[in-house]
């Protein structure tokens, strides 16, 4: 029996040994970091022919270290505190107005949110910005504009500005207000019983916004609820958390985490009293869909509350916590990873591994592990959430991207706002043949990349052939995939209409009827919602 104690003794003594030892050489080779780092700084600083770039440096030095941990890690330093704020609460001090900005020219009000200060002192799309407080805008970037027109709320701002309407110059004192751009973009009846609700983010009380609207489309007669995640790229874990406790039993375990050891692990349970735990409800996703939308999606998909439809979501399955570091910065910094009801944690098993739209590469059904619902049905891990239903996405050209992205859509209807006064009311208004071939006019003068994918990929096998030394040898048939492919820019726009004309129309609508009036837009060519609303619930 002695014998017995002492041979389990002497194991835990070797345990602990090794474990101490362990942490010796970790905190060695961090101080041996440290100390190599400081006296690289220093003979930089003696020795460098140049003046060294101390901020510059420092900066680099700091994101490439963060880099090679995660995607999500990172600092922000004091300066960029107000970035930090708008990430986790989407508020800033300011006037409330979404800018366009060419070096060349004056900054103009491209959008106005409703209600806000630009809004009630009668600032609309197409007003030219031409100095803001006295100091001229032209020249300027766009983010050296935005920066002036921020600042604390109750300070006063004045812009000089051109009217769209009549023309005429003067000077609009504006009042900068704490902004809040909301979570919930839309709340709003598709049919006679179903709601929907469409959410762009995780920020604080956005569960707030949930719930009124959920109460909001209960009075008007829904009896089936549409909660619209798509490109929702996640937030504060405690939002998703609540607005699951929306339609659950109070005390339900909605999601893990769990740190470095066994000891940090943690459930989080639903805490107050649901709204609704009978009414059905869907739950739309795609590969925008992360970290919060990720676990609201995971929680309903493993209790059996609901069906998740659209494709599979990003896999972002890490928790960041925020922690204050030397000279007032903040260290955004991933603490734990999150997991389901079922156990499963849907962060991609290779982040650095994926499509070049950002979806997760196909994993091999060896390197998944299956789960079960509360009533049974699998689910897998490895990365994100897989819907209960799938239903694809439309699939836009290049050219559509290449119109949006080069910003030749926003200049059209910029010009469309200084040639016309109103629109129709917003149900009737629609993209007509003739506002159509005004923008085929209008774009045929721009200059953006109106390669087909097709001719992208011809330019490049080009390149690889001139390579390998194979151009000339096959000169003849080059030119004639050539002259196939190519297309002038009226051709293809004409080609692209029905793919093209929802996005003008969404625009113009915007600019006349404010941010609500472009999700109703959306709505009318959402066609992967359609088939959503026809699909069987689980």
């Amino acid at each position: 029996m002695m014998k017995s104690y002492r041979l389990t003794a002497t194991a835990v003594i070797l345990a602990l040994s090794c474990l101490m030892a362990d942490a010796q050489s970790k905190s060695f080779k961090l101080g041996q970091w440290t100390e190599i780092q400081n006296s690289i700084i220093r003979e930089l600083n003696g020795s460098y022919v140049d003046s060294l770039p101390v901020d510059r440096i420092m900066r680099a030095g700091i994101n490439a270290m963060l880099e090679n941990l995660d995607p999500y890690t990172e600092y922000i330093p004091e300066e960029e505190n107000e970035d930090l704020q708008m990430m986790l609460s989407k508020t800033y001090g300011g006037i409330g107005a979404i800018i366009y900005k060419q070096v060349d020219s004056n900054v103009v009000i491209n959008e106005p949110y409703y209600g806000s200060p630009a809004y009630r002192n009668g600032l609309v799309c197409g007003d030219e910005i031409i100095a803001i407080d006295g100091f001229p805008t032209k020249g300027l970037q766009a983010a050296e504009s935005s920066d002036r027109m921020k600042g604390k709320p109750g300070t006063t701002v004045t812009f000089t500005v051109k009217k769209v309407r009549g023309g005429d110059t003067l000077d609009v004192p504006v009042t900068r207000e704490r902004i809040h751009i909301p979570d919930v973009e839309y709340v709003g009846m598709l049919d006679d019983t179903t709601g929907y609700i469409k959410q762009t983010g995780f920020t604080e009380n956005v569960s707030e916004e949930v719930k009124a609207g959920y109460y909001k489309l209960k009075e008007a007669g829904m009896k089936k609820l549409v909660l619209d995640l798509r490109g929702n790229g996640g937030g504060l874990m405690n939002e998703a958390i609540r607005i699951v406790s929306l339609f659950v039993p109070k005390g339900s375990l909605v999601v893990s985490a769990k740190g470095r050891d066994d000891a940090s692990y943690v459930e989080y349970r639903t805490t107050s009293e649901p709204v609704d735990t009978e009414i059905p409800l869907v739950i739309m996703v795609d590969g925008g869909s992360a970290s919060s939308s990720e676990i609201v999606a995971g929680a309903i998909q493993d209790m059996d509350r609901g069906t998740i439809m659209g494709t599979r979501t990003f896999g972002k399955g890490l928790v960041q916590s925020v922690r204050p570091i030397a000279y007032n910065g903040q260290l955004k910094v991933t603490t734990a990873k999150y997991y389901t009801p079922s156990g499963r944690c849907v962060q991609a098993i290779d982040y650095a591994k994926r499509n070049e739209d950002g979806s997760i590469e196909h994993i091999p059904d060896s390197l998944t592990r299956t789960f079960h619902t509360a009533k049974g049905r699998p689910v897998k891990d490895g990365g994100g959430i897989t819907p209960d239903v799938e239903i694809k996405a439309e699939q836009y050209s290049r050219l559509v991207y290449s119109l949006v992205l080069s910003g030749v859509v926003d200049s059209y209807v910029l010009k469309f706002v200084r040639e016309h006064d109103s629109i129709a009311p917003l149900q009737d208004f629609r993209v007509t043949d003739e506002i159509f071939e005004d923008f085929i006019t209008f774009a045929k003068t721009q200059d953006f990349d109106y390669r087909s994918s097709a001719m992208t990929l011809f330019d490049e096998m080009k390149k690889e052939l001139d390579k390998d030394g194979l151009s000339e040898s096959m000169s003849s048939e080059i030119d004639a995939l050539g002259k196939a492919l190519e297309m002038d820019k009226e051709h293809f726009i004409r080609l692209k209409k029905d793919e093209i004309i929802p996005f003008i129309e969404e625009e113009i609508a915007v600019r006349y009827y404010y941010q609500e009036a472009g999700i109703e837009v959306r709505l009318r060519y959402d066609d992967q919602l359609d088939k959503a609303l026809e699909a069987p619930l689980i």
